[in-house]
């Protein structure tokens, strides 16, 4: 049975159920230099947070007062900050935070986004008007204002970061499902479920989620990228991670009243967030063209 899909600019066009779309799209992502860069940028990361012990000479938090404000060396590679800690251990360490928070954070996002704008969407009514109001009223504050908002009500954590990711974003991707099944609902695969008698988890598993999928898989990458940000800026305005952990926002607030000695302490976490929300936003344009087609 065919199936289309939305694209970015609300046209429709074929989905293909087969794993040969999937390749299609990693032929894209590779043929094209930007996007082949973002996926290499992405993957070292992800190295980086998975072998991170191993690749860390040195304890996050390990202090060496006799080697403070050290610069850049073959000692200590991205230098030492005011404690003496090793920048290049804390920044190698402080993947695995980011790429946690952000990445456990974003799929929470996409998998409650993704059942809400489903089952409202396609149950229409007030159902579907009280989710959505109500998720129009989130979206009217802004994200970071939101997070500190619910990180004041409850209190800075990592669990509470996850937390507030995953409620600023998920009626972004609710919306981005809705959008898809307005569009799907009345097409006539989806009637023809309907009169062979399927169940309701039927048609929204199989007839109307693989229409929304190239638009989950690209805002997925999208909302990881903000998600970065959003770790890096609760952490920079201490309502984060809390010290003494090797956080990059927090990083980045802890060598900012130091950064006339001590330059380097600050300027490599801030360009590992950059580097790394950089990577994903080239992917995610890569992406967003393979699905395209």
């Amino acid at each position: 049975m065919a199936l289309e899909t939305i694209d970015r600019r609300g046209d429709l066009a074929p989905v293909e159920r087969a794993p040969g779309a999937w390749r299609r799209v990693l032929r894209a992502v590779l043929g094209r230099p930007t996007s082949a860069t973002g996926l290499a940028i992405v993957l070292l990361f992800a190295a980086t947070a998975l072998l991170g012990p191993l690749i860390a000479p040195y304890e996050a938090n390990e202090q060496v007062l006799a080697e403070r404000r050290q610069p850049p060396s073959a000692t200590h590679l991205f230098g030492t900050d005011r404690l003496g800690r090793d920048v290049f251990s804390r920044v190698v360490l402080g993947s695995r935070d980011i790429f946690a928070l952000a990445g456990l954070g974003t799929l929470t996002a996409v998998l409650l986004g993704t059942v809400l704008g489903l089952a409202a969407s396609y149950r229409g009514g007030w159902v579907e008007e009280l989710t959505f109001r109500s998720f129009d009223a989130l979206l009217a504050i802004p994200a970071l204002l939101l997070a500190l908002m619910l990180l004041g009500t409850i209190g800075p954590s990592r669990q509470s970061v996850l937390l507030v990711i995953a409620v600023v974003y998920t009626p972004i991707v609710a919306r981005v499902v809705r959008s898809v099944v307005l569009a799907v609902k009345p097409r006539g695969f989806v009637e023809a479920a309907r009169m062979r008698g399927e169940s309701l988890v039927y048609v929204l598993g199989r007839e109307i989620l693989p229409s929304a999928l190239p638009a989950l898989a690209v805002e997925a990458a999208l909302r990881f990228s903000y998600a970065i940000f959003l770790v890096a800026s609760l952490g920079f305005l201490g309502v984060g991670v809390q010290p003494p952990a090797p956080d990059w926002g927090l990083m980045v607030l802890e060598a900012r009243n130091d950064v006339a000695l001590t330059p380097w302490a600050l300027y490599f976490p801030a360009g590992a967030i950059a580097l790394l929300v950089i990577g994903v936003n080239l992917l995610a344009d890569g992406l967003r063209r393979g699905l395209q087609g």
